[in-house]
């Protein structure tokens, strides 16, 4: 799902930009709101870690095309929607460049969908059903913030005029609704994991930044 340099115009690709710095803005000032910010700060370097891991490894598909983790959805789930958004940030400048992914220029556009979509879509359908079901609520969350953040990819493609809709609809939502069910299945056992083994997580991802 990353967009390479080039693809988008540069006059989208900044405003891409603004809307990544203005979220990432409200996720320090929240931050330096935040009673312990340093255990907050530790733990989102970690997950920014993992994250920059754990996406760079390619895993079969039976679509030909080998699946990459997203990971931000579990950071979403554990510590809220703007940390997610930040780890994203962080993480695809390292996979650019330590990795070559993605781009500079198209930086902002990735962390609008990858980020700042899937992030809050991950974190409200979690929210939203988290009274029925932890498993249920921690799927739906998966699930949707990465099919949410495929519709902005669609949407940013088509306004940037490089693919038809029919093309994008027949290749990438496909492909990511696989990817959803995959991630949503594995984020289910680590969460539920992570909360029996540290039931103090629980608080911390119900108040979230």
């Amino acid at each position: 799902m990353h967009l390479p340099d080039g693809l988008i115009p540069l006059w989208q690709a900044a405003i891409y930009w603004i809307l990544t710095m203005i979220i990432l803005a409200l996720y320090l000032y929240k931050l330096s709101k935040t009673e312990d910010k340093q255990k907050v700060l530790i733990n989102t370097a970690i997950l920014a870690a993992v994250t920059f891991a754990a996406s760079s490894i390619s895993i079969p598909s039976p679509f030909g095309v080998p699946i990459h983790l997203f990971i931000i959805p579990l950071v979403v789930i554990l510590l809220g929607p703007l940390s997610g958004v930040a780890v994203a940030f962080l993480c695809f400048i390292a996979q650019f460049l330590f990795l070559g992914m993605g781009g500079i220029t198209s930086l902002g556009a990735n962390v609008v969908t990858m980020g700042i979509v899937m992030s809050f879509s991950t974190y409200y359908f979690y929210r939203f059903t988290a009274e029925l079901d932890d498993r249920l609520s921690i799927f739906s969350g998966t699930f949707m913030g990465i099919i949410m953040a495929t519709i902005a990819q669609v949407v940013i493609l088509l306004i940037a005029g490089v693919a038809t809709l029919e093309v994008l609809l027949s290749t990438l939502v496909p492909f990511y609704l696989f990817v959803g069910v995959v991630e949503g299945i594995i984020n289910i056992f680590i969460i539920s994991f992570l909360f029996k083994l540290k039931p103090e997580m629980v608080e911390i991802a119900k108040v979230g930044l």
